[in-house]
This record gives structure tokens, sequence and C-alpha cells, in this order.
């Protein structure tokens, strides 16, 4: 095991991606009981909710544990181009019944600007903080570091694992085209190598001067085995968690991860306004309609999770966000613990045979 796994007193090498929405306080410490790495995400928390989020962790496990901010870019508000978005949304909308908002809210903050959230970090001194979409201020990185939490950033590319670096993380996430959920990419309007899992690890492995954790269509010992081989210190996996019964997914994104859906992923920007896998739904159809001109994250997040809300009130689930990676045909629902203990299983097999 590497001296990071080491030092967070992990048996095995697997973090639970932090999932957003998704993850759940009961899920991370099952899986840091287990002898992973339970993580969840707070980018939709806010300070008051992150607090409550990390005590719940701590009421059940004693275990080391991740928490994950978002550092995108603070939205810009156009109010012509908000409304004319909710324009194009309106016939959905009406189909069901329901008006949309008159207007589009930033609902999510991002950690770049949130001085509150930072401040419960520094009270809570979660043992891990992880950041996704970008990186924080240097100020931030200077006073987190001081609390003694390993600090751990996506990326999607050379450049991205680089800034990293220089930013002052103890690791670097390597997540490839193939992930479910927001895609890392530092600059959404910039270009995306799209690089795989494995080619992006191999290449942050052999730059990079800090530990890499693989994250993108993981979902079996046997994945986590090959990342290994390729140099990395861990694998990240977010999808194989969310048909457990911990997962906050609601019964129709737990049906369709188990449907034809699963196999038809796609990347999509007309959700919440960044790039993001998602199975194949009636929203990833509908989307193809809407234009390009589209809000800024997570503006346009707004108004998506009205639309669903006002499918789900007339009984459709297919306009939910419902982020999966392409290995979602090989998801296995049951409770965390034992999915922890298979992938375990699993990758001691894997790496026995793998080895002359």
């Amino acid at each position: 095991m590497h001296e990071l796994l080491n030092r967070l007193g992990l048996s095995l090498p697997i973090f639970q991606a932090p999932m957003a929405g998704t993850a759940t306080p009961e899920m991370a410490a099952a899986v840091s009981e287990s002898g992973g790495l339970g993580s969840v995400g707070l980018a939709s928390a806010g300070p008051d909710g992150a607090k409550t989020m990390i005590e719940a962790i701590r009421s059940a496990s004693n275990r080391p544990f991740n928490v994950n901010l978002f550092c995108h870019r603070p939205a810009q508000a156009d109010p012509e181009r908000e409304s004319a978005w909710i324009g194009r949304m309106r016939p959905v909308f009406e189909g069901f019944g329901a008006e949309p908002p008159e207007t589009l809210r930033e609902i999510n903050t991002s950690f770049l600007v949130d001085e509150a959230m930072l401040d419960v970090l520094l009270e809570q001194r979660p043992p891990v903080i992880s950041f996704h979409l970008g990186l924080p201020r240097p100020e931030q990185v200077q006073a987190l570091k001081k609390t003694g939490a390993i600090l751990i950033a996506s990326a999607t590319s050379l450049a991205e694992g680089e800034a990293a670096v220089a930013s002052g993380m103890d690791a670097v996430v390597a997540q490839g085209y193939e992930a479910g959920g927001h895609r890392g990419i530092f600059e959404p309007d910039g270009e995306d190598t799209r690089l795989g899992t494995f080619a992006l690890t191999r290449l942050l492995v052999a730059k990079l001067p800090v530990p890499v954790i693989a994250a993108g269509g993981i979902m079996d010992g046997a994945g986590i085995s090959a990342a290994l081989q390729l140099g990395a210190i861990a694998a990240q996996l977010g999808t194989a968690f969310i048909g457990c019964p911990e997962s906050a997914a609601d019964e129709g994104y737990r049906k369709a991860l188990q449907s034809d859906a699963a196999y038809h992923t796609e990347m999509i920007a007309s959700i919440s306004g960044r790039p993001a896998r998602c199975l194949a739904n009636r929203f990833t159809v509908f989307a193809a309609e809407l234009g390009e001109a589209i809000p800024d994250y997570p503006i346009a997040y707004d108004a998506a999770k009205a639309l669903n809300a006002a499918a789900k009130a007339a009984g459709e689930t297919g306009f939910g966000p419902q982020w999966a990676g392409q290995g979602a045909p090989l998801a296995r629902p049951m409770p965390a613990a034992e999915l922890v203990a298979r992938l375990g299983e699993e990758f001691r097999v894997a790496d026995a045979t793998s080895r002359p």
C-alpha cells in the first residue's frame, strides 16, 4: 500500500467518489468503515448542510473521510440569455401542467468565493478535502493545509495536473473521459483533450511528483487492479455506488441504471451549464432541441431541477440528472459495505493473477 493510503489507514485502494447530491454521510461512513475512503460532495450543501453532513459521518465512523468542493468560475448572470432559455423549455413544462420559473438563480456557490464554507472546513477539520472543476485560491490552500488535511484535486489533462501540483495539492485524481457526472475541466469553454482514464492515469503517473488516483469507468476489482498496474495508488469509483441503499438516488434513477439506458451515456452541458456524463433519458433527447446558448453553471441547473420536479410530479422520471459513467452496465446494487468487500475480493484475485 502507498504511504498516503497508510497515512489514511486504508486497507483497500478504493476511493468512493463524492457525487454531490447522491453520496450520503451513511454511504461515506460505510465505505470508510469497510477499509476504503468514503466521501461526500458539499457543492450543493451550503455551509450549514456541510457541517451537518460532516458531523453525521463522524457520528457513524471514526475513520478518515473526504469532502469535496467545486471550484468553478462563479456564474455570470445574463438575464436575456436566461429568459430565452426558459422560453425554450416552456413547452415541456406546460406539457406537465407546470409553469417554468420566471427567473433563474445561481443555486451553488463556488468554493472560490464561499468564505462561510471555508470557515466550516477550518472548524470541522475533515481529514481529506478534494476539489473539482478547478483549484482553490492560494490563501485557501494555505489555510486548509494548516489543519493537517490531505488536499486532492481532479485533473483531466497533464496541464491541469501540473497546475494542481503547483497549487500545493498532495495528490491528483485522473478523471478520464469515461467518468460520470461533471467533467472536471478547469475551463469549460477551453479545449478538452478527452483523454481516457488509463491514458490519463499513465500520463500523470509518469509526469507528476505526487500520487495519482484513477477515476472513470472503473466498476470492479479487475478495473482497480488495472489502474494500480498503471501506477495509480488507488481507484475512485462513483457509478458503482449509485445503486447502494445508502445512496440518495431516487427510484427512477436506480431503475434507469439497471435498464438499457446504462449502455448509452452522453456528455451533455444542457442540464447544468457544464459538461457532465448522464444516462440517456428524455432530457438528453430534449437537450438536442435547446440550442447552445446555455446559461452559466449552475444557473442552467436551476431550470433543469425545476423541470425535473415538474416531470416527477406528473409521474415522469426521465428528466433527472442521472449522472453515470461509461461502466454503468456493470453496476451491482448492494449495500455499500458489501460492495466494498466484493471489490476488495475481486481486486485481490485480479492482483494475484496479474503477477508473474
